[in-house]
């Protein structure tokens, strides 16, 4: 049976027919607000993102990351009996979710218009890559080729050097989005006693996160310049490095904070009505000039006490921090934000708790990462197979 839960969501199942990176980060999500996520992997080396690096022992980052709190179940679809036994699985489930290639669930008729006739209450919610229709339809799709379909690459990077993104954000956008649209899929259920079908893409999802820079692309004629840390539309915003080789990453926002750190921090006063820096615009327009005043000053100062000065001008700035370094966050260790959690053939990870705290349900806690099909024989028994079934479907 599963650990007993005390979320929002405990009593839920989410049987999910997932890889990668996009479905699984939702039905994570889902677990976390306790839903029991039961993931049906194939044999064989189950979910490939299982195996795209070997950073957290048996399994990879990616993997560990957005799997844990759920149960591995391995059946073969391809065998009657195991789409038999997926089928049971899934009518005893209140969610399911897919993202398999193209086509793949309505093969096995575990699509959601069909799953939805047999079992209305049912939510079902399945993401492509680009949707039904459309001269895309039924193509793959993966991170980083969305990230280029949707602009995202023509705007990240430097100068004319372009670039992914450093995390996979179009399977975010899209697993975020699965969430969102199953957790108003369990109220609408709740309100009306109907389920729903939910189709989301790949594609949809980024394109959602690009409005600000496609709205300014069309209303000035060009898209946002490629600044590397820099903001695109604002400045002074960005990474610069101080006297003692450290980087500390300021933002101004508005024109009284530019005013403070001209008078406070730079003590040039005279530069905030400077006509290059006067405006917002102006100072995106003469942008290397503006670096260039900045480090007149920055060069004086080491990173600790240009800190204190921003401080004391009331503008927003930080470190610029090292990956390896942010389970040592002096912030998130103050929190207590890291928690140890077991994964498959290696030493515990540190996770972080989810970035909600709320006062009506405790963090999940004794969640771990399974290992491929370590959950079989538990599921198959709750829904009543028996030993020697069992023992033929688990292999």
């Amino acid at each position: 049976m599963p650990a007993a839960s005390t979320g929002p969501l405990a009593g839920v199942t989410v049987v999910s027919l997932e890889h990668a990176v996009s479905v699984p980060y939702a039905s994570r999500l889902l677990a976390d607000l306790g839903a029991d996520v039961v993931k049906i992997e194939r044999p064989g080396g189950g979910d490939f993102a299982r195996h795209y690096d070997s950073a957290c022992g048996e399994v990879s980052s990616y993997f560990a990351w957005i799997n844990r709190g759920k149960r591995s179940v391995m059946l073969d679809l391809k065998d009657p009996d195991g789409l038999a036994a997926a089928h049971r699985l899934v009518e005893r489930a209140d969610v399911v979710l897919a993202n398999l290639g193209p086509g793949a669930t309505a093969r096995l008729g575990l699509d959601g218009d069909t799953l939805r006739a047999r079992r209305p209450e049912l939510i079902t919610c399945e993401l492509t890559g680009y949707g039904d229709g459309g001269p895309s339809s039924g193509r793959k799709a993966y991170d980083a080729l969305i990230q280029s379909e949707a602009g995202l690459l023509e705007l990240t990077g430097d100068g004319p050097v372009t670039a992914r993104t450093g995390i996979s954000v179009a399977d975010i956008a899209a697993g975020v989005q699965v969430q969102s649209a199953v957790l108003a899929a369990l109220l609408h259920r709740a309100r009306t006693g109907e389920g729903a079908t939910l189709r989301i893409t790949l594609l949809e999802a980024l394109a959602e996160w690009m409005h600000q820079p496609m709205l300014y692309a069309l209303g000035t004629g060009t898209p946002p310049p490629r600044t590397g840390g820099h903001h695109a539309s604002i400045a002074p915003y960005g990474p610069f490095t101080c006297g003692d080789g450290v980087a500390v990453h300021l933002a101004v926002q508005n024109e009284r904070e530019w005013v403070r750190l001209c008078t406070v921090v730079l003590a040039r006063p005279e530069l905030a009505t400077d006509p290059r820096f006067a405006t917002v615009r102006e100072r995106v327009r003469h942008r290397d000039a503006l670096h260039a005043e900045l480090h007149r000053r920055f060069d004086e100062l080491t990173a600790d006490e240009l800190g204190a000065l921003l401080d004391t001008a009331d503008v927003a700035w930080s470190r610029v921090g090292l990956v390896a370094d942010l389970t040592a966050h002096p912030q998130l260790v103050a929190r207590d934000r890291w928690h140890a959690v077991p994964v498959p053939g290696g030493d515990d990870v540190p996770m972080l708790a989810p970035p909600v705290d709320s006062s009506a349900w405790p963090a999940p806690s004794g969640h771990i990462v399974p290992a491929l099909g370590a959950d079989t024989r538990d599921v198959l028994a709750e829904l009543g197979y028996s030993e020697a079934e069992i023992d033929k479907l688990a292999g």
